[in-house]
Formats: structure tokens, C-alpha cells, sequence
């Protein structure tokens, strides 16, 4: 069975840091892009970054570009992402998704797997 369960989310004031991660097992984690995708609050989904197969590159979505940092760890079967100067607008489900696909995959539709979402409130 696969499954992509996200964590790390919570409720954090602006400027703030949050860590999200996501432990994939049930597929070959290594051989799949993967990807951050967000819903904000009455919003369709938005693709936030990406990263390729073995985490040679990496993609981001104009607002998260300088302030967000995507990861794996292939022998963990673990994605990730760093988010730091966090605003309120940033307030979204954020889920984790996987492609098969060389490169990165730059889109929030299509994807072959998705998680369940963790829930990230930037506010004072």
C-alpha cells in the first residue's frame, strides 16, 4: 500500500520557521519526483516546489522562491520542506505528492500518489 504521510505542521507567527516532512513507503521513493503542493482555505490547490528523482534539482513557485528549502532523503524515504519568513499567506493544507517523472514536475495536477496533508496557520 502506498502512502505519503506529511508532519510538522502547526501554528506559527509571522517570520516564523516550520519544518514539514513527509515518509513515503509502498513505492521505489528514489525512482519519483516529488513535490509540495498547498490549499489554502476556500483556494484550489497550488504547486509550491518540486525536487527530481535522486534531489539533483529543485523548483519553486515565485512566492516560496528564498524563503522555502526542498529536500529528500532517498535512504530514508523522506521528503521535506524548510519554510522560513513564513506569512500569513502562506496558510494552506500542505500535501506531498509524488510523479514518476525526469525532472521536475512543475504542476499540482496529475500527480501519481498525494498524502493527506498537514496544516500550517501563519498568524499573530
Amino acid at each position: 500500500e502506498v502512502q505519503l504521510v506529511e508532519s510538522g505542521g502547526g501554528l506559527v507567527q509571522p517570520g516564523g520557521s516550520l519544518r514539514l516532512s513527509c515518509a513515503a513507503s509502498g513505492f521505489i521513493f528514489k525512482r519519483y519526483a516529488m513535490s509540495w503542493v498547498r490549499q489554502a482555505p476556500g483556494k484550489g490547490l497550488e504547486w509550491v516546489s518540486s525536487v527530481t528523482d535522486e534531489g539533483g534539482n529543485t523548483a519553486y513557485e515565485d512566492s516560496a522562491e528564498g524563503r522555502f528549502t526542498i529536500s529528500r532523503d532517498n535512504a530514508k524515504n523522506t521528503l521535506y520542506l524548510q519554510m522560513d519568513m513564513l506569512k500569513p499567506e502562506d496558510t494552506a493544507v500542505y500535501f506531498c505528492a509524488a510523479k514518476y517523472y525526469s525532472g521536475t514536475y512543475s504542476r499540482a495536477d496529475a500527480m501519481d500518489y498525494w498524502g493527506k496533508g498537514t496544516l500550517v496557520t501563519v498568524s499573530s
